[in-house]
């Protein structure tokens, strides 16, 4: 039986126990099963559901997780935006895997694991040839918490990305659905019967024939802005899937992570550079200018 220890901040002053965790966001099961069980204390006392909390109060929440065991990675490619005793933010790097997909691959999460000494939890992914911010949990118990926190855009993730041609505004939302592609596994496409897709985007410098711009993901679709974007006939460069002009690298980097943190809700911003990104970025400039 593992253990998570919370002190309470002020924003909970006054709820009953039941009311805080669903408050945290506490999955309806895992509440029934600590209250059951007696799973938690409060200033080291077992309360009932209706006991209040106060702030400066000390929450032991003890929870099941069952053993998971990844291939060892190395510590040394795990670069740490962020870090706490709950969650880890890395920046990856373009052309890794977030996690491996078959028993023994080696990817991203393994080496994160390897510098954590344990287990880590993917709570949300980035493609191959995308780099920039990635956050993992570090337990189970925690890692439905921090999905809720995505779903209920708690967690702001903003990509850079550099396309082909030029957009009539500065400034535009795509609201299109997107779907599989029944004739390619590996690629998405725009469809009506696919599932909401939105992303909000920002043109930050034209080039001559090339664009920067900034996304702002409202939902988190497989291969989402490389099909917004290419819809709109202005594919990502180096994006061979999705009709990209050739370059050494995909130009996709999720440059800032803005997150609402589990328990505290605290707001935290972490931003991540790349040196292929930024190269590659520059070499455009001087080309196309």
């Amino acid at each position: 039986m593992n253990s998570i220890e919370i002190k309470v901040t002020e924003f909970f002053n006054g709820l009953t126990v039941e009311e805080l965790l669903k408050a945290w966001l506490i999955p309806k099961a895992e509440r029934h099963l600590i209250r059951m069980e007696k799973r938690l204390s409060l200033n080291g006392i077992i309360p009932n559901s209706q006991s209040l909390v106060n702030s400066d109060n000390t929450i032991i929440i003890n929870f099941k997780e069952k053993s998971k065991f990844l291939p060892e990675g190395n510590p040394d490619l795990c670069q740490v935006l962020y870090e706490d005793e709950n969650l880890i933010i890395v920046n990856k790097p373009d052309n890794m895997k977030t996690h491996g997909n078959f028993e023994g691959e080696i990817a991203l999460q393994n080496h994160v694991a390897s510098y954590c000494k344990k287990a880590v939890y993917v709570v949300h992914r980035l493609d191959f040839e995308t780099s920039g911010t990635v956050l993992f949990a570090k337990n189970q118990f925690v890692l439905p918490i921090l999905s809720s926190l995505l779903e209920k855009r708690k967690i702001h993730r903003e990509y850079e990305a550099l396309v082909t041609g030029h957009f009539p505004q500065n400034q535009f939302t795509i609201n299109k659905n997107i779907g599989k592609d029944r004739h390619d596994s590996k690629k998405r496409i725009v469809s009506k019967t696919g599932q909401t897709a939105i992303t909000q985007v920002e043109v930050l410098k034209k080039f001559t024939q090339l664009s920067l711009v900034k996304c702002n993901l409202e939902t988190g679709r497989t291969h989402q802005i490389r099909v917004h974007l290419s819809s709109l006939g202005h594919p990502i460069l180096g994006d061979n899937l999705y009709g990209g002009q050739p370059n050494r690298r995909m130009m996709l980097h999720a440059r800032r992570m803005i997150i609402t943190l589990p328990f505290s809700f605290k707001k935290i911003e972490v931003i991540s550079n790349s040196p292929s990104f930024d190269q590659a970025l520059y070499r455009s400039k001087i080309v196309m200018e």
